[in-house]
């Protein structure tokens, strides 16, 4: 995704408290779709008119910055099952359920986050405990965490 677009698009979340999840870009060249996956800063859920009041913004903003060239479909939508990519992701969502596969620890499963552990400024060697449903703890250094997304878990 082109950079400013991108830049545009997180100030103009900032400004509403919404958090940027994912900005991909498809469609064609002379009509390119802009998907944005938003998330509310208060943990609550992201509805119908959030979307829309983002969507209303973001186009304003992109409009009147012309950076976009052509006329373009933008897509708002909730994150569904949040990838976690960075470890203040991970952090933030301590006590969630986690779909994680991380080869080194046995593939791919689900476990909720016990914890995210980092030494000062080293958040590239952050570890995160997590507690399958059976029990079990599992050490994963995020470094080894090929994809990772908030699951929906119901409890038995």
């Amino acid at each position: 995704m082109d950079d400013e677009v991108q830049r545009v698009v997180v100030e103009v979340l900032d400004s509403l408290d919404f958090d940027l999840v994912e900005l991909r870009r498809g469609g064609t060249r002379t009509r390119p779709v802009l998907e944005a996956r938003i998330d509310r800063r208060d943990d609550e859920k992201v509805t119908i008119d959030d979307c829309a009041r983002a969507s209303r913004a973001i186009e304003a903003r992109l409009d009147a910055s012309q950076i976009v060239e052509t006329r373009y479909v933008l897509q708002v939508s909730s994150p569904g099952e949040r990838p976690l990519r960075t470890a203040a992701e991970w952090r933030r969502f301590v006590g969630r359920w986690a779909n994680v596969l991380a080869p080194a620890a046995g593939g791919r499963f689900e476990a909720r986050i016990v914890a995210l552990e980092s030494a000062e400024g080293a958040e590239a060697a952050a570890v995160a405990v997590l507690q399958t449903e059976q029990g079990k703890e599992i050490r994963v250094p995020l470094a080894e965490v090929k994809e990772a997304r908030l699951a929906f878990h119901w409890q038995r």
